[in-house]
């Protein structure tokens, strides 16, 4: 097992200048290409707005969202792209598991796109989780398999906390250590291959807000094997482990990495792994 290094402890320096810069050049991607503008704008100005109400994007996915929180997720994973962004886009025909999948944004862009693929979908907090099933619904897709469970270090009870009691800010707890808490089941990604039977998981897409250590320090080499890329949110000073821990431990595992800052949060980013024989010519190196 990897341990935390000084430079993991260090989180990013964004200036105002980045962040503005971010916040200002995303303003045209939510009125031009989320529908209806006036109630993408009413949310975002916090004005009274319904919730949930309906958006659909120019691809053509139809979404349920709560609010303002809801929409720029789905605008940076389904418009930006966050996940595949420098990285490689998913292909038609492969297996894809995502962990995290909150309302779905992830799975119901990925399944619309990519129609012969299967997307195996993982949310724990049974708000997001009907959020997920009714975006399913209103998008006709058959090819998402849903599980309200969480992936861990180890199967069995875990407890959800939420991050200002935003449920698109929750993380994983070995046991009850806040007050705004929910019990979960959780299994491990061992057992997700094999109780699936995913004997190669082409794409496996992790936002967990901080659990992506435990996620990955306990899987096994054989079910670190079967993964052929990886995209994932990391967070910086949720565990004693860093950016640079999952680096060296996927790097000492064959995988090629290469990391991307977020431009308006110094402790998250994105990191992108692949296995060396496949790695795409655009990818090389850490940034």
């Amino acid at each position: 097992m990897c341990s935390a290094s000084a430079d993991a402890r260090e989180f990013s320096r964004v200036g105002p200048l980045s962040r503005w810069r971010y916040y200002v050049g995303s303003i045209p991607t939510l009125l031009l290409r989320i529908r209806p503008p006036l109630r993408v704008l009413s949310a975002f100005l916090g004005l009274p707005v319904r919730s949930p109400f309906g958006i659909e994007l120019s691809t053509g996915c139809r979404f349920r969202v709560r609010g303002r929180m809801d929409i720029w997720i789905i605008k940076e994973t389904c418009l930006d792209r966050d996940y595949e962004r420098g990285f490689v886009p998913v292909e038609n025909g492969w297996t894809v598991v995502d962990l995290g999948a909150g309302l779905g944004d992830f799975a119901i862009c990925t399944a619309r796109q990519c129609p012969d693929s299967t997307v195996y979908a993982f949310e724990p907090l049974a708000e997001s989780y009907a959020l997920l099933l009714a975006n399913l619904e209103l998008n006709r897709l058959a090819n998402v398999r849903t599980f309200p469970l969480a992936v861990a270090a180890s199967a069995g009870r875990l407890y959800l906390a939420t991050k200002a009691g935003l449920a698109e800010r929750s993380r994983t707890l070995s046991r009850r250590e806040e007050a705004a808490t929910v019990p979960v089941e959780a299994i491990t990604l061992d057992q997700v291959f094999d109780l699936l039977e995913i004997g190669r998981c082409d794409f496996l897409k992790i936002d967990c807000e901080g659990a992506e250590y435990d996620i990955l320090f306990g899987a096994s080499e054989g079910a670190l094997r079967r993964i052929q890329r990886v995209a994932m949110e990391y967070h910086e000073g949720v565990t004693r482990f860093g950016r640079d821990d999952l680096v060296r431990f996927l790097e000492e595992r064959g995988f090629r990495v290469r990391t991307r800052p977020n431009p308006a949060h110094g402790e998250i980013g994105f990191l992108f792994a692949f296995r060396e024989e496949i790695a795409p010519p655009a990818c090389q190196g850490t940034e």
